[in-house]
C-alpha cells in the first residue's frame, strides 16, 4: 500500500501563497449566484433548444419557433420570458411582430462551447 505523501488536513499540499492569491481573486457572492441563475436556467432542454435555434444567428418570432419546436406559441413564450428575465435573450418589435434573438455573442459562444463538450 502507497503511503500517502501530502495530507490537505495540514495545508501540506498547497502552498499558503497560491491560497492567498485564490482568495484574493475569489469573486463577489453575487457574481456566482448570478452564474448559478443562469446554468439553472439553461437546463431545460426546451429553453437550450430555444437557444440552438437562435445561435444560428436569425431573428424569429414566437410563431416561426413554436412551429420549429413543434410546440404551442404559448408554451414557447413562457420559456422566452425566463430566457429573457436571465438576459439571455432580447427582443425587438416590428409593428405586432416580436423577434427575439440572443442577447450578445457571449450566449452564442457558451451555448456551442458546451455543445462541443457534450458531443465529444
Amino acid at each position: 500500500m502507497r503511503e500517502k505523501i501530502d495530507d490537505c488536513g495540514d495545508n501540506r499540499c498547497i502552498e499558503e501563497r497560491r491560497l492567498a492569491s485564490l482568495r484574493e481573486n475569489m469573486l463577489e457572492e453575487e457574481i456566482f449566484l448570478d452564474v448559478a441563475d443562469t446554468f439553472q436556467v439553461l437546463s431545460d432542454a426546451t429553453r437550450v433548444k430555444i437557444v440552438f435555434v437562435l445561435a444560428e444567428g436569425q431573428e424569429l418570432c414566437v410563431h416561426h419557433i413554436a412551429t420549429l419546436l413543434n410546440m404551442s406559441p404559448s408554451a414557447v413564450s413562457h420559456q422566452l420570458r425566463q430566457l429573457r428575465n436571465m438576459r439571455l435573450v432580447k427582443n425587438r418589435k416590428e409593428g405586432q411582430h416580436v423577434y427575439y434573438s440572443l442577447s450578445d455573442n457571449h450566449i452564442v459562444q457558451l451555448f456551442r462551447q458546451c455543445l462541443e463538450h457534450v458531443e465529444e
